[in-house]
Order: C-alpha cells, then structure tokens, then sequence
C-alpha cells in the first residue's frame, strides 16, 4: 500500500506465469522470448514482472530507457535488454557501461555510439530498425544495406539484430498493409545476406502479429500487451478465429485495490462533485474513494464507470478529481470505513477488466494500464 494504506497494485504470480506459458507454447522452443516491460511494465511494475518473467524463461527483456535498463541491471538482472526508445546521445555512455543493446536508426548515434565504446573498452550491440511503413523510427528498407555498412566499418560496434514495428495490425481483420510491411522487412534482410551480412537476432512482432504471423523467418518475437493477460483488440482476437488458431487463453495480472475514504449520506437533488455534473434523485449513500486522475484513473470515467464493493457494482457519482471520486453504495448493504474497493479486478463474481474502462473513456487497454501511477506500491501475489 502507500504510505496511508490506501491503495495498493496486486500483480497475479499464477496468472503471469499462465500467459508467459500460453506464449512459450506457439513461440516455440527455437525463438527467443523478448518480454516487453517498458512504460514500468505496462503500469504493472517494471522490478515484478521482470524477475518472474526471468524466472520463467523469458530470454529478452524490452524497454523504453537507458533508466529502465539501468533499474534491471541494479537488480541483478542480467539477461540481455534491448532499448526499444530513443537513447539521447548523452546517454550512450551509461548504456554501453550496462550492457544494454540498442535500436540504431541515427547516422549521428552510431558515430557516438562507436566513440563511447572504444573510449570504455568494450563492444556496443545494436538492432538496425528498419522502416517499413509505420513512418515512426527507422532506416529506409532500401538504405539498411548502407547503414549496416556504416556501423561495420566502426570499431567496437556488433549489428546484433534487425528489428521493425507493424503499422496496423491490431485494429482491422485486413491484413493487407501488415503483409506488405513483412515483405519489405524480409527484403531488406534478404538484401543484407546477399552481401554475405547474417544479422543473428530478426524481430519484427507485437503480440498480435506473434498470434496471427508465427513467421519461422524471425528468431524473436516480442510480447507486450498479452503478457499482462489482454488481447490487443477484438480485431486480433476475431483474425485469430477467422485463420482457424486456437486463441490463446490469457489472464488479466494487475488488480487495483482501495479503500472507503467516507461513508456520507445525502438528500436527495443534492449535486455530487465539481461542475455539479451529477444530482440525486433519491436519498444516497455515496463512498468517497481517495483515487483521482494523479492516480490513473481517467477523469474521462466520470459519471460513466463503477467500482466494486462488496462484491457488488457501485456507479461512480460525478466527476473523478485530482485525488478523489464518489461511489453510490446505497443499493449495497454494510458498507463502512475502510471497505475495500476495487477498481481494476475482480471481486466476489463480479470482475472490472481494463478493457471495460477503456471502452467507457474512449481509449484502449494499453493506456489505462500504463498510466497506474508508479508511486502506487505493486505486490506480487
């Protein structure tokens, strides 16, 4: 909990081991297992998972900084970890210093990236990213071959892998753009073993193209959102039926816990809240819940989502605030001080998935997740 004991993050040990398993099974034995735990582990705790994805075979471990590659190795982590963000060129120094191998796309950072190594002593491993249509990071499918040639003649410098990034697979059942994107990855490889050039590690999946495109021409793939127990999207999980696989039966991990700030009682036409957005028809007893938009929790979920108490829904009442928001509890009996209130979770037969409050903020999984404040404590469970 914090400080007040008044929220607490639960992280399911069982529920994360199942969908690490459920990935290990069509990964296969071959491919390397890079399990993503950027953005502090999709809002479940960068430290937490890592060690029990570590602990169960995982290979890789994918970041967004040098500040999260740096954490892990603090804490004795030493599988490999790829950068998968922009590494400034300040930073180069510390992420060679920790062994940290990184996604390369910037003549400007190789020229450095070469400079620091042969300054400390030791060898940079870095992933050339190629642009095959997300227009986000990456060398132009047709120049890798230079590019590749650049950080060659370099001392201190191992191209270690080749990695790119699917555009739009997750949100359509049309895979005509994804494919095109594979074929200008497969050509820019294939384009480097004609010059003689094998790079060791190809990568190229998210969770959902893991699923729908096991391609056996990669050697890695990379987990992220399924490794915390969510599909990407309806999309994927409706490609998956459509392709005849067997969908993949994964466990939401991360529950949100609080608990009952005040029990108050009000009248009814009493208006609940800033901007007086909610107004009582009946006499109502309301929860405070000490949990606000700092927290995570989307101001967008006013008047919209509900919490659990008692194993039962409660509506939230108003506007969720900086650090508080209502509940309406009068339909469920017993509620005191102190009762626990789930936010993310299940309770009882009830259950409030990720998804569900995305759906009612107008977002997706990944940011109600992702945004949890790190400051709330994660207990593993």
């Amino acid at each position: 909990m914090t400080d007040e004991g008044l929220q607490r993050i639960l992280i399911n040990r069982r529920a994360l081991v199942h969908n690490i398993t459920e990935f290990r099974r069509i990964i296969g034995p071959k491919r390397k297992f890079m399990a993503v735990v950027k953005a502090n582990a999709y809002g479940h705790g960068l430290l937490e998972v890592a060690r029990i994805a570590v602990e169960n075979g995982v290979d890789w471990l994918g970041v967004n900084s040098v500040g999260e590659g740096t954490a892990l190795r603090a804490a004795g982590i030493r599988v490999p970890v790829l950068v998968l963000g922009y590494v400034p060129l300040g930073g180069l120094e510390e992420a060679v210093a920790q062994d940290l191998r990184l996604i390369v796309y910037n003549r400007e950072t190789v020229a450095r990236l070469a400079a620091v190594a042969r300054r400390l002593g030791k060898t940079a491993r870095v992933h050339v990213k190629v642009e095959t249509g997300t227009r986000r990071q990456g060398v132009e499918a047709a120049e890798v071959w230079l590019f590749v040639s650049e950080i060659r003649r370099r001392g201190g410098l191992i191209v270690e892998g080749l990695s790119s990034h699917f555009a739009n697979i997750e949100d359509t059942t049309k895979h005509d753009y994804p494919l095109v994107q594979l074929e200008a990855f497969k050509g820019a490889s294939r384009r480097l073993r004609a010059r003689g050039v094998r790079v060791p590690v190809r990568h190229m999946s998210c969770t959902a193209s893991t699923i729908l495109f096991p391609e056996t021409d990669f050697n890695m793939a990379r987990v992220g959102i399924g490794l915390y127990g969510y599909w990407p999207s309806k999309e994927t999980y409706l490609s998956c039926l459509q392709t005849k696989r067997k969908p993949l039966r994964l466990e939401p991990v991360l529950s949100w816990k609080a608990r009952i700030a005040q029990v108050k009682r009000v009248p009814a036409d009493a208006f609940i809240g800033y901007g007086c957005t909610y107004k009582t028809t009946r006499p109502t007893i309301l929860a405070v819940v000490p949990v606000g938009y700092f927290d995570g929790y989307d101001r967008g979920l006013s008047n919209a989502s509900h919490v659990l108490v008692r194993g039962r829904r409660a509506p939230v009442r108003g506007r969720v605030a900086m650090d508080f928001f209502m509940a309406d509890v009068t339909d469920i009996p017993g509620v005191r001080l102190e009762d626990e209130v789930t936010l993310l979770g299940g309770d009882g037969r009830e259950k409030i998935l990720a998804d569900d409050l995305a759906a009612l903020a107008g977002t997706i999984c990944y940011e109600i997740l992702a945004r949890i404040n790190p400051l709330i404590p994660r207990i593993v469970v």
